[in-house]
């Protein structure tokens, strides 16, 4: 009886009014769908939130020294990095000297500048600080700055570790591990006008 009064009335299709979208179109369509699809990994709040607990290691590892160097490195890891300054400044005995590092990220060779003489450095202990830790070549290249220079220590900070690392690179303090696969990425917004600060996946 079922399957008699389904071949006489068989479902119909949804919007079947529609007109079908040409080939293009649809394709279009697809990948403007598909780019407007992203995960909020953190807030404003939980991004201090880990920042407050990066400060506070980093702090509890250099209580002894008088004075330490945060290099950013731009675009966004100088911003981090300034964050980080503000708090230590407040809880901190020693002295925190910000740097700010541009790299041609894109470049086959070292080719940065910074903004302060890269000899302030000597015998300190150095931190550097980026968004997001990807294949590792961007904080390899940030060691390059620091070659010619005796340091004390240096030591890596990123808000993001993606664990996707080409180069034998790992981070000393991160504030949140994200195990992702290589077609998707990762926004960080930081100090952006008219927006809040937040992490996404897409």
């Amino acid at each position: 009886m079922c399957s008699s009064a389904w071949s006489r009335n068989p479902p119909q299709p949804l919007h079947s009014h529609a007109r079908p979208l040409p080939r293009g179109e649809l394709f279009r369509y697809t990948i403007n769908t598909m780019s407007e699809k992203k995960i909020l990994i953190l807030n404003q709040h939980q991004i201090e939130q880990k920042i407050d607990r990066i400060a506070y290691q980093l702090l509890e590892d250099n209580f002894d020294e008088e004075e330490i160097v945060i290099a950013g490195i731009m675009p966004r890891g100088n911003y981090l990095a300034e964050r980080l300054k503000q708090i230590l400044d407040k809880i901190a005995p020693f002295k925190s000297t910000l740097m700010n590092i541009e790299l041609e990220k894109q470049s086959s060779s070292l080719r940065a500048k910074t903004d302060t003489d890269i000899h302030i450095c000597h015998n300190k202990v150095v931190i550097i600080v980026d968004d997001v830790l990807n294949s590792g070549k961007t904080l390899a290249y940030g060691f390059g700055v620091f070659l010619d220079v005796p340091l004390k220590k240096l030591r890596t900070v990123v808000l993001v570790d993606r664990n996707h690392k080409s180069f034998p690179v790992t981070t000393d303090y991160s504030g949140i591990a994200l195990s992702t696969v290589l077609k998707e990425h990762v926004d960080v917004i930081l100090n952006e006008h008219g927006k809040e600060d937040a992490v996404y996946l897409r």
